[in-house]
């Protein structure tokens, strides 16, 4: 008897995993083809729960009848939707103290930013780019469009990241928590009314046609691509370059980076520019 099973954890079988980790790449863009004890671990009590008997009559299901919820339900267990504040501040701080004055110099005439957090998951990056947008602009703020647009394939992350309510990690500045945060009880706090109204949610498959009325300045996609296979993440980026205006940028997560025969220039560290 295997480990797996003496545990209780359903197994599956080739064609099975086969099958489930085709429809996954195929419709949402992220490869499982390593991660077969993962598929067994975190879907063992979904199965159980649902009342499928075993894997193949559950992939069965997905792959015949499968709807938004069920396909949410999969997806959650099987991404890691793990964020927090201030991830990887290199990033901001270039974006705040190189990127805003190119753009919001190009945005002078109708003072209109357009910003995509790109696989936004629970809401901390979005509204962490909005806090240091609001630090940029200090008073003249709301004279300035910079709203948001944030995405995320997972109804269950969009439903947290609207809510905005969090525990903050110790290096969070005490300043902003005061500043753009109200303290819910014990150690939450809910980001404030002005930062959640700059933020648009909104689901969206990364697979699908990016089709938008107006490109992008910047698009964040920090630790997402890492979910995608080759072919996969340079059409993505390819798709994204289309979504960007000229001098435009991309950032991406600092662990991740593009493949040299995409048309992006790389101008620092996972940061670059069209």
């Amino acid at each position: 008897m295997s480990y797996e099973e003496a545990i209780g954890t359903l197994l599956i079988s080739d064609e099975d995993f086969t099958r489930l980790v085709r429809f996954v790449q195929r419709n949402y863009g992220i490869d499982l083809h390593q991660k077969r004890q993962l598929i067994q671990s975190r879907l063992t009590a979904t199965i159980k729960t649902r009342g499928f008997g075993d894997f193949k009559s559950y992939v069965d299901y997905l792959l015949r009848k499968g709807n938004g919820d069920d396909i949410n339900e999969l997806l959650v267990k099987l991404t890691t939707n793990y964020t927090y504040f201030m991830r990887e501040t290199e990033s901001f701080d270039y974006f705040q103290k190189s990127i805003l004055p190119q753009i919001t110099r190009r945005r002078a005439s109708d003072k209109s930013l357009s910003i995509w957090s790109a696989g936004c998951s629970s809401g901390e990056e979005p509204y962490n780019v909005t806090m240091y947008m609001m630090e940029y602009f200090g008073s003249q703020w709301a004279a300035w469009d910079a709203r948001m647009l944030a995405t995320d394939l997972s109804l269950d992350v969009l439903r947290k990241a609207q809510k905005g309510v969090y525990q903050l990690p110790e290096s969070f500045p005490e300043a902003w928590r005061e500043k753009y945060f109200t303290h819910v009880g014990g150690t939450r706090y809910e980001v404030s009314k002005k930062v959640k109204n700059n933020v648009i949610f909104r689901q969206f498959n990364l697979m699908d046609p990016i089709n938008i009325r107006r490109k992008f300045d910047v698009i964040f996609c920090r630790n997402v691509l890492i979910f995608f296979d080759q072919p996969t993440k340079s059409a993505l980026i390819k798709r994204f370059y289309d979504a960007t205006v000229p001098g435009g940028y991309l950032i991406i997560s600092l662990s991740e980076n593009l493949p040299p025969d995409l048309p992006y220039k790389r101008v620092a560290t996972s940061i670059f520019q069209k």
